[in-house]
């Protein structure tokens, strides 16, 4: 092949790579087969309004994505299920982002759904539609090519602790909590909080945390693995300064390097091992000789 027609072939190969891995982030847990009625769902979440999601994306790559509804502690009415649906598929086309700090207003991260809403979606099919609807959104935000991080602040509760867990890293400040309190509530976690648990801190230790609605301070969370750090304010602001500080460690350079890193490392815990390897063949076929890799070549020789 003549030089000059690589690289459209190179380029158009960069192309199919990229919408292949990209479909295969986007591919829904459950659909109809499974007797799921996404639009059906959607209307009856829209009637339980309140609250909002608000995503606010900064120039260096790091985007804030805040649970705002403060007088319920942050709890998720069902406006704000779909506001994060359509958040995360924002953040999906965002070219430019790194990294995400979640967080929720007013001091507190988020008590989980808002229980007026769940009264009204009392019913089975309702409830199952509800379950699919989060467990599809939170894979989703698992799955974002962006290092994610919760910040917890104030407690985290049932459905709150269970949107930690879709993160990569965790986060708390002194005083803070998390706790699932599903069993008080005659429940099992059901937006894919019990089977992310027990990939991050292990099934004896998530058996702990469920059946006994064990109380998880900042310590504790150390001491399991679940959390990163405990930072040293309270404060909303200085909270904030700091997790940008924590995650900046971890975002330096470019997009397109940061976003590969973290679609082979999601391959490799979620894909069986040959699976895993060809999709990170996949990915390192995307950033092989393009502009990042050719100027760090030409800037730091390797060996030294």
């Amino acid at each position: 092949v003549f030089p000059e027609m690589a690289l459209p072939l190179w380029k158009n190969f960069l192309q199919t790579t990229k919408e292949r891995i990209l479909q295969q982030r986007r591919l829904s847990l459950y659909n109809g087969s499974h007797g799921y009625e996404e639009e059906l769902i959607k209307k009856k979440l829209q009637q339980f309004a309140g609250g909002s999601i608000n995503l606010c994306k900064e120039d260096n790559g790091i985007g804030i994505l805040t649970l705002n509804n403060p007088k319920l502690m942050n709890a998720f009415t069902g406006t704000m299920m779909l506001e994060l649906q359509e958040r995360i598929t924002e953040l999906e086309h965002w070219k430019d982002g790194k990294g995400l700090i979640i967080y929720g207003a007013g001091n507190t991260f988020c008590s989980g759904s808002d229980l007026n809403a769940v009264r009204e979606i009392s019913n089975s099919k309702d409830g199952m539609n509800m379950c699919m609807f989060m467990q599809n959104t939170l894979t989703r935000l698992m799955r974002l090519p962006l290092i994610s991080v919760a910040l917890v602040q104030g407690k985290a509760f049932g459905g709150g602790a269970e949107l930690t867990t879709a993160c990569d890293f965790r986060l708390m400040t002194p005083g803070s909590e998390i706790r699932f309190v599903h069993k008080h509530m005659g429940l099992v976690p059901g937006w894919g909080g019990a089977a992310r648990l027990v990939r991050i801190i292990g099934s004896g230790a998530a058996l702990q945390l469920l059946s006994g609605v064990v109380r998880v301070d900042p310590e504790k969370a150390l001491r399991l693995g679940f959390s990163e750090e405990t930072l040293s304010s309270s404060d909303e602001t200085r909270a904030l300064e700091e997790a940008r500080a924590w995650l900046s460690q971890y975002t330096e350079g470019p997009a397109s390097v940061i976003q590969a890193v973290k679609k082979v490392v999601t391959a490799g815990r979620e894909l069986p091992l040959e699976a895993a390897l060809r999709t990170e063949k996949d990915i390192f076929g995307t950033v092989w000789g393009a502009p990042a890799n050719l100027q760090a070549l030409v800037r730091r020789p390797k060996h030294k």
